[in-house]
């Protein structure tokens, strides 16, 4: 049985965390599926990614291309997305509390970036480095948390 367009049920072999609520899904091309909740985005092979640990969710006709704040990237094609590639978007854009960019003396700059984090009171900071930084450089690291202190005392965050 066909499940009407927009459906949120599941097929019964689609496995998401209790108390995630289904907000969009689609198959993907290889038959498994891709699933928008309330909390994370589920992706074939049993990857979950909490909202807060996607920097970036885009589409193109080959389907969704996903980057996490760790730098992993997921690609999954999706024929048929439905109404994932709005429901991704603004998951993502709600998650982020506070974005920054803030130049580092003579290196460059990072974007500071706070994002809200189910069931924590306090956001989440990531780093994104410019292009071409090593974000293991414990130099360029210390300048951006000096940098970070700045920011959130600036902002109350």
């Amino acid at each position: 049985m066909k499940l009407p367009f927009g459906s949120r049920r599941l097929p019964a072999d689609v496995v998401i965390e209790r108390g995630d609520r289904v907000l969009a899904h689609a198959r993907s091309a290889d038959g498994g599926h891709v699933v928008a909740t309330d909390h994370a985005l589920y992706l074939p092979g049993g990857v979950r990614l909490p909202w807060h640990t996607i920097e970036r969710g885009t589409w193109s006709e080959e389907g969704l291309h996903v980057r996490t704040t760790d730098g992993a990237t997921h690609e999954v094609a999706v024929p048929e997305p439905g109404r994932l590639p709005e429901t991704v978007h603004e998951r993502v854009m709600s998650s982020i509390v506070v974005t920054r960019h803030v130049k580092l003396p003579g290196r460059g700059g990072v974007q500071l970036v706070a994002r809200r984090v189910p069931g924590r009171n306090e956001p989440v900071w990531d780093f994104l480095f410019d292009e071409g930084l090593d974000p293991s450089d414990p130099g360029l690291r210390a300048l951006a948390e000096q940098s970070l202190e700045e920011v959130r005392r600036s902002l109350g965050v």
